[in-house]
Formats: C-alpha cells, sequence, structure tokens
C-alpha cells in the first residue's frame, strides 16, 4: 500500500519539471526505491523532478526509514487515535520485536532519534554548504535533502553526481559517514547508548544484542576499509596521498552497510573490489535500523557458529552468553533464503538481459538491491522492464527482511503436537 501510495504521489501534476516525461515503470521504480530507501534510480533527481516532487521523494525517504508502521503510528498518536492489538503485532513484526510490550514507545523514540539526528545533520551541512552557495535557502535545503538521504540510507541525491564533488572534503564525509552508521546500526542499539549517556546508572548493561551489534559493524566496516584500500592501492588510488586513499576506502565501506552515496567512481574499481562490495552489500545493515541484507546479528550468529563448531562446541558463546538455538536456526534460514532469492533474481536478470551488460554489473545491482544500498555500475536506466520489476522485488524483500517476509507469506505458526523418531544423516 505504501508503495502504491508513493507511485500515486510521484504521479501528481507538478511533480516533474516542465517537459520532462517519467514512464510508469521508472516512477513505481523510484517509489519502490525511496519506501525500501534503496536509492536505485533510472532517472535523475535533480533533472527530472521539480521542487515539489523532491520534497515528495523526501517524505517517501522518511517513510521508509521509519518503516511504514512506525509514520503511521506517528500519524495515530498526532490525531489521538487509539492503537489496537493488531496494529501492535504489524508493529512488533516491522521492527524485529519478540514481545508487544513498550511497542508503541519503542517507535517513539525512534521517531524521536530519526529525526535529532537528521535536524542536526542538515544544519551541520547547510551552514558547510553555505560557503560554496552563498544563498541560506538553497545551502539549507541542500543539507537537508543530503542529511535525510544520509540518516535513512536513501542513497538518493539532488546534486546528480552523488558526493563526488566534496570527495576531498573531509568535513563532509565525516558528518555523512556519521549518519549512516546512526541510521544503519539499528535504533534499539542507538537508545540503549542514549540511555546509558543519559543515565549513567552504575548497574547499567548493555544487551547481548547491542554488543555484538556493535562489535560486528565496527569489525565490518575496519575489514572493509582495510581491504578495499589494498585492493586499489594500485589502481583507483594510486599516486594519492595516503589519508585520501584512506577516506575513499572508509567511505565505501561504510556506504556498503546500505546508504548507496559515494565519493568516487565505482566502476574505476577493480573487478575484485566491486565483488568484495558486493558481498558487503548482501550482509547489509543491522536489524531494526533502515537498511537491508541479511543483517549484521544474522553474519556474526554464522561466523561465531563456525567458529564454536570447529573447536567441537555444541553452543555459540560470546560477551559470557549463549546464543539461543532459535536464533541460530533463524540465522540459517535467512542466509539459505538469502542466498536463494539473489541466485534467483541474478539468474532472471541475466536472462532478460540477455549479454547486453556484464555478469558482474547485474551481480553488482542484485547484491545493491537485496541489501538496499542503492549502489550502482550504471547500468539501472538501461535494465529492460521485467529486470527493473526483479530488482524491484528484490528491494522490498531486503527492507521489510527474511523473517518478516516468510511470516507475511505464511501467516501464523501451528505449533506442532507430536514427534518422529529421531535419526542422524551423514553430513559433508
Amino acid at each position: 500500500m505504501a508503495m502504491l501510495i508513493s507511485f500515486l504521489l510521484l504521479r501528481l501534476p507538478g511533480v516533474h519539471r516542465p517537459g520532462v516525461h517519467v514512464s510508469y515503470i521508472d516512477s513505481l521504480f523510484l517509489a519502490v526505491s525511496g519506501i525500501s530507501v534503496t536509492g536505485l534510480t533510472p532517472v535523475t533527481i535533480i533533472d527530472t523532478y521539480s521542487l515539489f516532487g523532491q520534497i515528495i521523494i523526501l517524505i517517501i525517504l522518511n517513510t521508509g526509514g521509519l518503516g511504514v508502521m512506525a509514520m503511521g503510528t506517528l500519524v495515530w498518536v498526532i490525531l489521538g487515535k487509539r492503537i489496537g492489538m493488531r496494529e501492535r503485532q504489524l508493529i512488533m513484526v516491522d521492527n524485529n520485536q519478540e514481545q508487544m510490550t513498550g511497542v508503541v514507545n519503542l517507535l517513539r523514540e525512534i521517531v524521536k532519534v530519526l529525526f535529532a539526528i537528521e535536524l542536526v545533520g542538515a544544519l551541520l551541512l547547510a551552514f558547510y554548504f553555505y560557503k560554496d552557495l552563498h544563498d541560506a535557502k538553497a545551502a539549507l535545503y541542500q543539507g537537508l535533502f543530503a542529511s535525510v538521504a544520509a540518516t535513512t540510507n536513501g542513497g538518493l541525491d539532488i546534486t546528480g553526481e552523488s558526493l563526488n564533488p566534496y570527495a576531498d572534503d573531509y568535513f563532509v564525509q565525516t558528518i555523512v559517514m556519521l549518519q549512516i552508521v546512526l541510521g544503519a546500526i539499528g535504533f534499539p542499539v542507538i537508545i540503549e547508548v542514549k540511555n546509558y549517556i543519559m543515565n549513567r546508572t552504575p548497574h547499567f548493561r548493555f544487551s547481548l544484542f547491542a554488543k555484538l551489534t556493535l562489535s560486528t559493524y565496527a569489525l565490518l566496516l575496519t575489514v572493509g576499509t582495510v581491504i578495499i584500500y589494498l585492493l586499489e592501492a594500485g589502481n583507483a588510488f594510486k599516486g594519492l596521498t595516503w589519508h585520501k586513499g584512506f577516506f575513499y576506502a572508509l567511505f565505501q565501506s561504510s556506504t556498503t552497510r546500505s546508504a548507496g552515496l559515494t565519493t568516487i567512481d565505482l566502476s574505476a574499481l577493480t573487478e575484485a573490489t566491486q565483488f568484495f562490495m558486493g558481498g558487503l552489500m548482501f550482509i547489509g545493515s543491522s536489524p531494526s535500523s533502515v537498511g537491508g541484507g541479511i543483517r549484521t546479528t544474522t553474519f556474526a550468529i554464522l561466523i561465531l557458529f563456525l567458529i564454536n563448531f570447529s573447536n567441537g562446541r555444541t553452543t555459540i558463546q560470546v560477551f559470557n552468553k549463549e546464543i539461543h538455538p532459535v536464533d541460530l536456526n533463524r540465522a540459517f534460514a535467512v542466509m539459505m533464503l538469502a542466498i536463494t532469492i539473489c541466485f534467483i533474481g541474478l539468474a532472471i536478470i541475466l536472462g532478460f538481459e540477455n549479454g547486453k551488460h556484464q555478469f558482474l554489473e547485474i551481480y553488482f545491482e542484485v547484491m545493491s538491491a537485496f541489501g538496499t544500498c542503492g549502489l550502482s555500475l550504471g547500468i539501472t536506466p538501461e535494465l529492460t522492464a521485467p529486470s527493473k520489476l526483479v530488482i524491484m522485488a528484490m528491494m522490498f524483500i531486503g527492507r521489510v527482511g527474511l523473517i518478516s517476509f516468510v511470516i507475511m507469506l505464511g501467516g501464523k505458526a501451528e505449533p506442532v503436537n507430536y514427534h518422529y523418531p529421531k535419526e542422524r544423516v551423514m553430513i559433508g
């Protein structure tokens, strides 16, 4: 429903610039990309949409960043309407919660946190952009759009060049990277950190989820930066100062969480780097964040399982806690479903494109869509209509999450009241 409403909004009179025509499939593509906060687009925003259209895109990005149910709850709260049991259940699924207790309060916190990050980022960027634009309104608007795109990890921009004009500007890159991290790290983690800073109680303990999320995110960001830097040291970063090459690598590593903004022409990178970045996009961001992919905690649990299994342990122990077997089963289910869906999507698009694009370009596009990242090697506008529909499906699945997607398809699980005799099967 949200995607349909977004599509209709993008077809309103006055949305496009005078003389510009956008096909229905491209409007639908941008609507899905905005609601899933992916950032893939078959058109250039600044050349295609009027100020009115750009404001609608901002609203769509915030709707996608918060989640459809969060926006609905915000409207219900403003109107003073009662939030029923059915709505609370939908909110619980939408935010990966295991129980309904406190979900509405959680959403209120999420709304406040997201808007606060966007406001602070917009003001910082606007003051900085004013030096170049010398126009307060233009600087404030560009700062707002960049802030929303970074915080929601939407990846859309109104410069037509992403952040390439600021490839040498470490201040803008740092602000944007911080917003990307805050959007992709997961709202429950941000709320826990906020509560720790504000309360400063001696008995405060971070949850296992927060510890696992923060450590995994930091590890992926660090490893991603190092590998991208090493892979491009003799190519795209050749002849650059170490700090410029480092910032290039750091930004590309952070943006692969799900942001879609970039400071370099991705087609200039080696195939090894492009393939590696595709893997980072497949992992995606953290649960209950603005991003997609299999999520960082899924990746962490699977790696921890391999480490513990190789040491002969039957349980996963981390931070003096044990991972629940249900979460391990979910991690394996998510990984297998994700591989299957991406493989099928890749195969279908290869069939539809029939040699028009290289394998790596389509692989990169599929990983970007599933991870709701928005990075592309430039083939999005050239895809056929059936391929765009497949990419839209990938963006939708990546954003809602595979667990939620399976629940949507399968409905309520029926309890099993019986068991068959168990028997061992040879593995490997």
